[in-house]
């Protein structure tokens, strides 16, 4: 089982999104402030802000929050977010990458220390695991998209760089500065991607024993339930009888 997003889709199958339905909500809610506040307020002349909004919509986020999230950025009076990303190493040496939305550098810098610690890791320097990841965009399609071979034909014909297909969907990356030329294409072959962004892709991945994979996965937990954290990316090798065995 490698690699993030397929931790969560297990995590999803045990029933566990009805619990964070509402942080999901909150976390989406400030990606689109940010987003909207950043640049322009319009999402068809903003495609940081037309992700995010195609992102909430696609986690079945109600329009209203998504308008009243967009009104908050040009209000003035708002909170004022700051981007920041963390690096650190977690439990079997794992590399992790947090990124945050924050009104208090302080508090986000103490509470993700604090996790690293209590599971064994270390929080390190800006770029001290970064370079084991590359930058690129991420797409992301149910199963009921169509048959692997269709999907792979469409990635190509929309200058995707590589695709993956399995039981939980079908996942297209693409060059970082490629995103939305590549979603637009592939948004008209294939319909609205399930979730459209950009994260950090590991290189190679490290291998976790079930032992260590347990602290892994209460890491990743701890830090994905701060309201300050909106991404966690690490570069874990975990068999999936491990993961499911976790996720019971």
């Amino acid at each position: 089982m490698a690699g993030h997003s397929k931790f969560k889709n297990i995590m999803h199958r045990k029933g566990r999104q009805d619990a964070a339905r509402s942080k999901t909500f909150s976390k989406l809610s400030k990606e689109i402030t940010v987003a909207a506040k950043m640049g322009d307020p319009d999402p068809d002349s903003n495609p940081r802000l037309r992700l995010a909004v195609q992102n909430a919509k696609a986690q079945s986020m109600p329009k209203d929050n998504i308008q009243r999230a967009i009104n908050k950025s040009q209000t003035g009076d708002g909170d004022s977010y700051e981007e920041i990303r963390y690096e650190g190493y977690g439990p079997a040496g794992v590399a992790v990458v947090v990124e945050a939305l924050t009104d208090n550098r302080n508090r986000s810098a103490s509470n993700i220390r604090s996790y690293f610690t209590k599971c064994g890791g270390s929080l390190g320097e800006t770029g001290s695991v970064s370079f084991m990841f590359d930058r690129v965009g991420e797409i992301v399609y149910k199963l009921e998209a169509g048959e692997a071979e269709a999907v792979l034909e469409a990635a190509i014909e929309a200058g995707a760089e590589d695709v993956q297909s399995d039981e939980s969907g079908h996942t297209i990356y693409a060059a970082f500065e490629d995103l939305n030329d590549v979603a637009k294409a592939l948004e008209e072959a294939l319909g609205e991607a399930d979730s459209t962004k950009i994260i950090w892709k590991p290189q190679n991945l490290t291998p976790v024993d079930a032992d260590k994979a347990q602290t892994l996965m209460k890491l990743i937990d701890m830090l994905e339930d701060d309201d300050d954290v909106q991404n966690v990316y690490s570069n874990f090798d975990v068999d999936e009888e491990t993961m499911e065995a976790l996720a019971s």
